[in-house]
């Protein structure tokens, strides 16, 4: 395994292009919903404008990537893009089946070089579309990490203890807490390993799948396909994904929260 010792690019370095990927391809199955939890409304707008205005927002992100379902992709341009005025959002894509598919969409898009500015030697952003409390601290803390390590992933520790069960629902083992990590989103990469990682995910999907392994996000195709560690960027316990009913609850409550706190 393998990672970058060098020290934190200074502020008097020119700053690499960073792309970020915001995946909206998913559908509202959990969320017990006909419509695609992204879009969803969140105090007035749909889910997926806030990870979007995030990034429309920050100094780290110099354009994106929006991988939607196919069927949505002319609403998305229009209702979304255009209406809020994201200009970052350089190109709005059909996603695939599976999550690891759409990324891998939108790295075959960033490998060929076909994107108004090319990022050939920068960082990637990858990000779910459901996080709506994405913040700057959060891309500038694994911006910083990724200079330094090259593939990194926002994550918080572990507040519960986990069990590792056997194939009959009985305890194996408990890991210890310490080590524990929940994985978060952005997960951020060199954008030649994780385009690279991600052309030898589809090389070797079928096998994978017979396998039995199933990816279940960026991090994972990095450990697979390369030997680069990859670090944990301390995150935030708010930055949640909006899957359920209960978590859209919550997510309400956060936004008033913030609210509130704006006016005291």
């Amino acid at each position: 395994m393998r990672y970058r010792t060098c020290g934190l690019v200074s502020e008097t370095m020119e700053k690499k292009r960073c792309t970020a990927v915001i995946l909206a391809a998913g559908t509202g199955s959990r969320m017990k919903s006909a419509r695609a939890k992204q879009f969803m409304e969140l105090d007035g707008k749909p889910l997926i404008c806030y990870a979007l205005a995030a990034v429309e927002a920050s100094d780290v992100i110099d354009d994106c990537i929006l991988v939607t379902g196919a069927e949505d992709l002319e609403w998305v341009a229009e209702e979304i893009v255009k209406k809020y005025q994201f200009h970052k959002v350089e190109s709005v894509i059909a996603g695939g089946s599976e999550r690891y598919l759409s990324v891998a969409l939108a790295m075959r898009l960033i490998a060929s070089g076909n994107m108004a500015v090319p990022n050939r030697d920068g960082y990637v952003f990858v990000h779910d579309g459901a996080r709506p409390f994405l913040t700057e601290r959060i891309l500038r803390d694994t911006y910083e990490a990724v200079q330094k390590y090259g593939a990194c992933v926002s994550a918080v520790h572990s507040k519960d203890t986990v069990k590792i069960a056997d194939e009959n629902g009985f305890v194996k083992e408990t890991p210890d807490r310490n080590f524990v990590w929940n994985m978060h989103t952005p997960q951020v990469f060199e954008t030649g390993l994780i385009t690279e990682a991600y052309a030898a995910l589809e090389r070797s999907a079928e096998q994978l799948k017979q396998s039995g392994v199933h990816i279940t996000d960026d991090a994972m195709v990095v450990e697979y396909f390369t030997n680069y560690k990859v670090k944990l960027v301390e995150g935030s316990y708010e930055n949640i994904k909006v899957t359920t009913p209960e978590d859209m609850v919550v997510a309400q409550r956060l936004i008033f929260n913030k609210k509130i706190c704006k006016t005291c």
